[in-house]
Formats: C-alpha cells, structure tokens, sequence
C-alpha cells in the first residue's frame, strides 16, 4: 500500500494501520480509510459487479454517490464501500456475482444484451399461458442485491427534535458562508454536512492554477463556523428530504433529527457528470472530483497515467492535481474548441501535458476480463454526439472525466421549485421556490469561487430580512462568468455498451428506444426503462436522459425536464423511521401535586396522568385500597384531560344535534346529556358529556385522546353546513376535576356557597355555574364511576387553588386521591365502556349496547344512514360484560374469545374486583355467545383456557340507586 505526502490526506490518520478482508484476502487500511479507498490505495479497483450484465465495476464518485461500490458486510447489505469507514477485523464482501467477484459465471450476460432490450422484461415471460411459474424461480434467484442476515440483532436507533431560525443544508464554501453570516447577525443556525468534513469541494477541488486559495479559505471558513455560539454543526448527516413549512428529517448515524427552521437555505452543491462513450463504465473510469477526492481526502494515488476528458476549465485544474502528485498525464481532452482562460492550456503545456481541444473518447480499452481501462480511443468532435471516423489510441489506466455539473435538485423540487433548462448555458436552473426556502452556490448554477460566496451572503440577507434581522449588510454584486457543461456529452457507439444509467445498465439505444415504443414522457422512459430508479436515484442518469428524450422526441430539454425527485433523498434505514421516538407530552395544572403525593405516572394521549398513588410494584394493592374508598367515602381525580369545546351561537345546538346520535335541540338548559359520536360509516369514534349552560351555550367533553379529532370534525362539517355557530377547543384553558363517592357531597358544600348541591336543587345529570371555593367554576353531576359525584371545571390558572380547597375541605370526610388506573376499574364495574379502547374501527352503536343513545325521530346525524343499514343486519359480534371467580387466571387486553377453533372475538378490559370479589371484563363474543349466564372459553397467557361467564351489565349497583342519590 502507498500514500501520497502531506498535506494529501485530511481524512486519514497515518499512524493507526488497521487490518480488514475483502473477499477473503486481507488488507492493510488506515484509520479514516474508507472500504473503497483502502482497496484502491492496495491496487484492488474491483469492488462490485453490475446490476444486469455482471460488468465489472469500481468507484466512480467516491462520495457515496453511485452503486459502483455496493458491498456485503456481514451484517448489513448494499453498503457504500466509498463511505463505509474500515476497522480491525472487519469482513467485505463483494456483490451480484455468480461464483467469485474476479471470475463471475455471468458475466457473459452482457454477450446477449440484444436479446435484452429495454422493457424486454414486459413482452417476456408470461407466455405461453403458465409459463410465469417456470420463469419466477429464475428470476428471482437472479435478482436483489446482498443477503440479508436474519440472525441481526437490532440495534438502537432514535429521535431527536432540533429548532432553529435558519437551516443550511451542505458545508461547501457557500454553506460555510451563508451559516456564517447568519451566525454573525444573531441568527440560530443548524448547518448540515454529509461528508465527515466541512469544506465541501474546498476540501478537494482546485480553483486557481497555484492551488492554494481553496485550502487557504477553507481554513478561514471552518474556524470561524466551528468556534461560533450560534451555529450548530451536524456532520456526516443528510437532510433527506422537505416537507411543509420547512420540516427537515436529518439522519446522523443511528439518529433522525426533526429539524423545524423558520428559514431554509439550501446550498447541496451540484453533481459532477459523466460523459457517454463505449465502456465508460470500467474500473479505472471515474469522475475527475473522485480522483481529486481520493488524492486530497485519502492521500490515494488513483492511477499511473491518466487522460483527462472534460467541458470546462475545471478539467485544466484537475490535471494539475494530478501531475503534482506524481500522475503521468498523458493527455487532456477538452470538448470544447477552446478554454475559457486561453492561458490554461499553455499552463499544461509547460508541464509535458498534451491538449487536445474539440476532441473526446470514443472508446475505452481494457484488458483481459474487462477489469481495468487499458487505453483510450480519441476522436475529434464532428457535430453533436458525432466524432471523426478514425481516432488515436492514447494508453493509460485511469480515465477522468466530467461533462460538466447538475445542481443537487432533490430537496429543492419537493419544496415546490422548477426546473429550466437554459440551452445557453446547457444547464438546469431553478425558480419557484417558496419564501422560506432559499438556494445558493453551486445549486444556484454559480461556480466562480467569487460568486458562490457572494451569492450565500446575498441569499442569507434575504433570509435574515424575513426573520426580523434588519441590520444586516447590503448585497453584494455577483458578476458573469463562463459556462461550466457541455452541452451535448453524448457519443454513441454502434456496439453500444455506452452506458447513460450506471446502475441499471442502461445503454444510449435503450433510452432512444423506450422514446421509440411510445414513451415520449420522462416519467414514462424511467418507468419503462427503470432509468433512475437504482440506488443512485438518477444523479449522474437524469441529465443525459432529459438530453436523450428530447433529441429523440424533437423537444427542448426544459419541454422534457427531469423526473419527480420524492424523499427520501438517500436510502434510509427501516431502523431511523421506527427507531425510538421522544414524543412531547403535557402536564395538567395540578401536576406538583399529584408527584407530591406519591403518582405513578402513566401516558394519557398526550398527558401525563397519575395511574395510581403508591409504589410501583404495588399498583394491584393500589387500586383496589383507591376503588374502595371511593365506593365507601370520598375520592378524588384529576380530569383536566378530558376535552373541553365550548359551542355557543344560535345554531349551537343545530350543530350538535347532527354531529352526535342523541338528540339536543330540546335539552333543557342546566342539564346534561350522553354524547355519542359516530363517523359516516356508522362507527362509534367518540363519547362525552353535553352540558347546556343556556339556549346558545354548550360545553361538551370529549375523550382525552380524541377531542383533537373531533374538534377538527366539527370545523370541517361546519364548513359545509355553515351554520351560525362558534366552535373553541377550550381543553387547554379549563381544569377540572371529579369528586366521587358517597360523602362527595358533604365535600363540596363546605366550599360552594352559590349552589345548592342537595338532591332536588343539584339533581343527576344537572349542570351549574357558581364558585367553588372563590373560583368562578362549571359543575356537572355526573357519574361515570357508577358513584355519586360532580365535575368542577375552572380555569387552569386556579386549578392548584382548587385542589388544594377541595383537599381541605374533604379532611375530616377523609378524602383520598385516586389515579387514573382506578377510574377505570370502578367504571368497568359499572360496565362503562371507552371508546378506542372497547371499540375499535368496526364497532357501531349496537354491538356495544347504545342503541338507546341513538335518536331515531331526527332525521339526519352524520353516520344515520351507516347506522340504520347496519342495524338493520344480522349482528355476528356483541360486546359483553363477563367474570370469573377470584384466583382464576386474569384475561389481558387482546386475549382471544374462541367458539370451537375459530376466533369470535376479544377481550377488550379486564380487572380483578375487590368490590365483587372476582375477575370481571368486557369482551366481544360472537352474538350466539351473548346470552346472560352462558359460557364463553377465553384463551389467556400459555394458551391456557378459561371459561368465563357472560353477565349483565352493569355488574356493579345495576338500579344506579349509588350515583342518583
């Protein structure tokens, strides 16, 4: 293995060697070494074999953009071997080989390429009748890439959140600047870097003939971004995608970010471009930024002698770049009659390097097997896509090329913006793009060092005027500068095997050809050609292919475009999207308290609620100790969760009279009513409480977790129906709490003067306003665990003052907290069902006994026509209450109801009662199994089976004589 000198190499530590396989041979690398680039740096060029033909491929980018270097690692396939890092001991593979990567049995298949036209796989195989099943076993044997190891433990992947006012996707030199500027004015910067490096082509392209500015301003850049308080780096991450209003997945190892920023500015860069001729594609062959990459980042020395194909200037640099690191350059072609900078070429000249102007590569040469470029056959340019007759071959075993650049688009066209192609300048240029998005750099079509920079200040004033930062410095001018991309790179061969799509061995014919068939869209060629539709998902191929389908369809480029870029922008990983996620959730008013007083705390939808008081180990003690006392004293709850709407106007009750099943346009007010809700498909959604405070007043409840929902399903039928109405999601604002049990009464009289809380002046079901304890309050007797109780809701700024009162003046009742675990075995036992959790997406109005809160004198309610039709047929399930005697195995949640081998049902919730003295449970069961007393088997934890017998509902008081007291 050698290395070039320092200062070749800023990726790479010299002084850690380290030892890995490749294909059972073993390699000596260094700590920084990429797979790829420790194999080059030992002459292994072949890394991987092509897709269809089984051609041999090697690096093309060296940026991780390409399928050219998909290895096997051992626990993981199709891993970039130009940006997967190497370790001690690690084993490499390679891929998509028959047999070995050196000696691949198919490797013939690019022999009959003719037989293999593009679409071939449309018109094949499926006749005669039957044959599909012959061909599938084949196929399929000789499809996918990698093998997957089903012994993989998972690892740990998660989520994090991050906020900023300006976002600035890439570290090259107008990133650096644009998040500099930013920074400078006050502004709190994220700045995302996919390479390990910031700097961007500052870390390995040459921008002027002495080839010092590049790593002069990089120096000067990275400082002062890496030391400022307002920026926030992330390296080796990518942005992969945008969504609405600036939300930005960021995947950084084992981590995605939720970036939300107020301003985007996107500076990717753009994407060096390949030019077509016959072979292109062999090992030796590369992008002339990877062979400055690998000399640069790597201190790789990627070949002995070189030709340089190019269309523009930058070409010149790169072969300097490599004459100075000891690359004999046996020749530069340029496709252009001439340079831009006349003095370039003499340049060259006085190093020995030949220049041939108006002059490209027919064809490249190779040795035995296809397994490195040999040398070159090079022709002078005739017309577009044209050349000479006869040629000169120039030997070598490397092959730079660039045609020229493609702005990184992806994350710019999901934003909304357009593509154009300006056949001046035979580049794509982008416009469109929402207020909050920005571009500039190189995405911007701007090259010149000179104007990158000027253009990422410009573009970071607009964004900093937008954010409130008015004292920022004037624009600066962005002056003309020479075209970068030839406009026509394309030269076909009659052998063909002049490849426009790397990934899918897809040839000049086979896009002219697709056109040919009918395929005259873009969209259409890819889907029939599957051009841009491999791992590199059209980086190097949509460019050529736009060009392609125009020439062939007599339509300009811009007329043709590019096809859709959707997220994600490079493959991610099942593991970043399920990976652990950090939901934020809320704490009610009343939180202190309920911790100060011993809370187990569980997850509500979006709240933290207290489960129970007590240990954690000790939640069945808990609970039963909690559910007693409220059966026998005095209990208290926190239900500030429950959704609160206020619905007010003289359509009020018009509007719930069709959202919900019962009827409400003659509830009385200071009375409450049941609320059930069902969706247009007859299906129970949601249940609360319906309080009327006056004739266009009414306060309704809604489940913690749905009343987002239904909220949003008022706003949306109201916006058909328009009726004179107000709708306000008042849950955060209200606190509330529940007082329950046979002394809650006595409770609240010491603290409520203005009402008259006995039986005939605060009666079931009655709603009033008054104080409570000085705090202007809302009081609903409800009495959902089957208790005498009431419901204060007061808003959240008093609700510590409430809890507090309530607690003091429940003292000598002995007044106890109960959590939210115990609500809901007292409600069981009062056979109350909760929605979502005893429903599920079938459940309608009949099968959990609610027929008798449907209303069937008003003619329309959203879902009536669903609930008659359903009604009206045979009921195959039924929700029942069931029990089992105490010390008998406890049915969970999902365990399943059998009836024979077959599944009739589920359990829905299931407790052990210490108020009746056995296990009692709501379940769905077939509707023959439904009869009172009989027996239904449940099959619980080791697929042991229990009969349980079903039994009226509710299994607790079924007269309500305790709640209506």
């Amino acid at each position: 293995m050698s290395r070039l000198l320092p200062p070749m190499g800023l990726l790479i530590n010299r002084d850690q060697s380290m030892t890995f396989s490749f294909d059972g041979r073993s390699y000596q690398g260094v700590e920084g070494d990429t797979i790829a680039s420790a194999l080059l740096a030992n002459g292994q060029f072949l890394l991987s074999r092509s897709f269809k033909y089984h051609r041999p491929r090697a690096p093309l980018t060296m940026a991780g953009q390409d399928a050219n270097t998909l290895v096997q690692l051992p626990e993981e396939p199709n891993v970039l071997a130009d940006t997967q890092l190497i370790r001690n001991g690690l084993t490499v593979t390679g891929q998509n080989f028959n047999g070995s990567l050196e000696g691949d049995k198919d490797a013939y298949l690019g022999k009959f390429s003719r037989f293999m036209p593009v679409g071939f796989y449309y018109r094949s195989f499926y006749k005669p009748k039957g044959m599909w099943k012959v061909w599938e076993p084949l196929i399929r044997k000789k499809a996918g890439l990698g093998v997957l190891n089903l012994n993989f433990k998972p690892e740990y992947y998660d989520k994090a959140y991050l906020f900023s006012d300006l976002a600035v996707i890439g570290a090259g030199p107008a990133g650096l600047q644009a998040a500099l500027t930013a920074g400078n004015a006050g502004a709190k910067v994220v700045l995302i870097e996919e390479q390990p490096i910031l700097g961007g082509s500052l870390t390995y392209a040459r921008f002027d003939v002495e080839g010092v500015r590049a790593d002069a301003l990089r120096r000067k850049l990275v400082a002062a971004v890496e030391g400022h308080p307002n920026i926030t780096i992330l390296k080796q991450a990518t942005c992969n995608g945008w969504f609405t209003d600036n939300y930005l997945p960021v995947i950084q190892g084992k981590r995605m970010y939720k970036l939300r920023a107020t301003q985007c500015l996107v500076a990717s860069g753009s994407f060096d471009q390949p030019v077509v001729f016959r072979n292109n594609d062999l090992p030796g062959v590369m992008l002339t930024s990877a062979a400055q990459r690998l000399m640069k980042l790597w201190a790789v020395k990627p070949g002995k002698r070189a030709v340089v194909l190019t269309g523009n200037d930058d070409g010149y640099y790169a072969a300097l770049d490599l004459h100075e690191q000891g690359v004999k350059v046996a020749a530069l072609l340029d496709m252009r009659p001439t340079a831009d900078d006349r003095s370039l070429p003499r340049v060259l000249g006085e190093r020995g390097i030949q220049c041939l102007s108006s002059s490209t590569i027919y064809e490249a040469m190779h040795n035995k097997g296809m397994k490195h470029v040999t040398a070159v056959d090079v022709r002078k340019i005739t017309g577009q896509g044209q050349v000479e007759q006869a040629g000169t071959v120039i030997p070598c075993d490397l092959v730079c090329m660039s045609a020229g650049y493609m702005p990184v688009y992806q994350l710019l066209c999901q934003a909304g913006a357009k593509l154009a192609y300006d056949d001046e300048s035979a580049e794509f240029k982008i416009s469109g793009l929402p207020k909050i998005v920005r571009i500039a750099g190189s995405a911007n079509s701007l090259h010149n060092l000179d104007n990158v920079l000027a253009d990422a200040t410009n573009a970071t004033v607009d964004a900093l005027k937008d954010l409130g930062f008015e004292s920022v410095k004037s624009q600066n001018p962005v002056c003309e500068e020479p075209k970068v991309n030839f406009p026509w790179p394309i030269f076909p061969h009659p052998k063909g095997k002049d490849f426009v799509d790397f990934d899918e061995d897809l040839q000049v014919r086979d896009i002219i050809n697709a056109t040919k068939s009918g395929y005259r869209d873009v969209q259409l060629v890819k889907r029939f050609s599957t051009v841009g539709m491999g791992p590199s998902q059209g980086r190097h191929s949509a460019l050529p292919t736009a060009r392609l389908v125009a020439a062939s369809t007599n339509r300009s480029v811009s007329e043709t475009g590019v096809t859709t870029a959707r997220p994600p922008f490079s493959p991610e990983k099942l593991a970043h999207v399920a990976g652990r996620s950090f939901d934020p959730y809320r704490h009610t008013a009343m939180h202190n308290r309920h911790v100060e007083l011993g809370a187990k705390l569980m997850p509500a939808g979006a709240w933290q609620r207290p489960a129970f008081y007590g240990k954690s180990h000790e939640r069945e003690k808990c609970m039963q100790a909690e559910a007693l006392h409220v059966r026998n004293k005095v209990g208290i709850i926190d239900v500030s969760t429950l959704g609160g709407l206020d619905v007010r106007g003289p359509d009020a009750a018009e509007l719930l009279n069709r959202m919900y099943t019962f009827a409400f346009l003659k509830q009385p007010v200071g009375r409450s009513r049941y609320a059930l809700m069902t969706n247009e498909h007859g299906v129970v959604i949601d249940d609360g409480v319906c309080a009327r405070f006056a004739d266009n007043h009414f306060y309704v409840t809604a489940t913690t977790s749905g009343v987002d929902r239904i909220y949003q399903q008022m706003l949306k039928w109201n916006a058909q129906w328009r009726l004179n109405v107000d709708i306000a999601n008042v849950t955060a604002a209200i606190a509330a709490v529940n007082v329950a049990g046979p002394e809650s009464r006595k409770v609240l009289a010491k603290i409520c003067n203005d009402v008259d809380v006995s039986p005939e002046g605060f009666p079931y079901l009655g709603v009033r306003q008054g104080t409570v304890a000085g705090i202007k309050a809302r009081l609903l007797r409800v009495g959902f665990v089957g208790e005498l109780g009431y419901e204060i809701h007061v808003p959240a700024r008093h609700a510590l003052k409430l809890w507090d009162a309530i607690m003091e003046a429940g003292q000598e009742f002995d007044i106890r907290p109960f959590g939210v675990e115990t609500q809901r075995l007292l409600r069981l036992e009062k056979g109350h069902v909760i929605i979502s959790q005893d429903t599920d997406g079938m459940t309608h109005p009949s099968e959990i006994d609610m027929g008798w809160a449907v209303s069937r004198n008003k003619p329309f309610f959203v879902g009536r026509r669903s609930v008659d039709i359903l009604e009206a047929q045979p009921m195959t399930r039924k929700l029942v209450g069931f029990s089992l005697p105490k010390g008998s195995p406890k049915p969970l949640e999902g365990h399943l109801v059998l009836k024979g081998n077959d599944i009739s049902g589920n359990v829905t919730s299931c407790e052990y009662s210490e108020s009746l003295g056995k296990i009692i449970g709501l379940a769905y069961a077939g509707f023959d199994q439904s009869t009172v007393g009989q027996q239904i088997p449940i099959r619980v934890e080791g697929g042991v089976m229990v009969n349980a017998t079903v039994e009226a509902l509710p299994f607790f008081d079924p007269d309500n004589k305790r709640q209506e007291l």
